[in-house]
């Protein structure tokens, strides 16, 4: 097996990257906005590790149509929510799982990246970023919010945003500028919660490391 991306390192290097070379104001007005919502989410109400994962079925890249309890009758379901395509960051972190797979398919564990972008964006995604597994696509962060991971961007993001062709009524086909709070979920078979990560700030991921170790401990029906 190859060996398992250091995700953390490629965050911290684009990180460092975008500092040097964004507009001018643009990473502190990013901070700043990071510490904000670290004050205001309400991050108790995100679903928690022992929580029951609520049910889904959401369109995919590909025409289809993929449910949470589908996936749970094959294995254990790892369920990513990410901003969209747009981020470099959700980027980074769907080829570090992409990455993983040949380590997850013999544990029988399906891997689900949710975004709230159209499904012609999350096939573009896909396509970009040749991903194998299953990227599908929340229209109005229905099944987000349902996991308690849904804020609206505050002006000053949506004007940068536009200032990068990044606006998101666009992208998401609605103009509500609501994202999820990147989250990663373990599910066991029993629809039970068995690892959840959740951070405010967007330019930090579950390891690959950390998931594999998750997914490994997982009891199989």
């Amino acid at each position: 097996m190859p060996p398992i991306i250091d995700l953390d390192l490629q965050l911290l290097e684009y990180r460092e990257h975008f500092a040097l070379t964004a507009p001018a104001g643009r990473p502190a007005l990013y901070e700043a906005k990071i510490e904000e919502l670290q004050s205001t989410f309400a991050k108790r109400t995100a679903l928690r590790k022992g929580d029951k994962a609520p049910d889904f079925a959401l369109p995919d890249a590909k025409g289809g149509v993929v449910s949470l309890s589908s996936a749970l009758v094959v294995g254990p379901a790892v369920v990513t929510f990410y901003r969209g395509g747009w981020c470099p960051y959700c980027n980074l972190q769907l080829r570090a799982y992409q990455a993983l797979l040949p380590e997850l398919a013999p544990l029988g564990v399906s891997l689900l990246a949710i975004s709230p972008q159209l499904p012609d964006g999350s096939l573009s995604t896909a396509e970009r970023e040749s991903l194998t597994f299953s990227v599908l696509s929340d229209k109005g962060n229905a099944v987000a919010r349902q996991f308690g991971l849904v804020y609206p961007l505050p002006q000053e993001l949506r004007d940068a945003l536009r200032s990068a062709n990044k606006a998101l009524p666009g992208i998401n086909g609605d103009d509500s500028w609501e994202l999820p709070v990147p989250a990663t979920y373990v599910i066991a078979q029993d629809q039970r919660i068995s690892l959840a990560f959740i951070d405010i700030d967007y330019r930090k991921r579950l390891a690959p490391q950390q998931l594999l170790d998750a997914v490994r401990v997982q009891p199989r029906s």
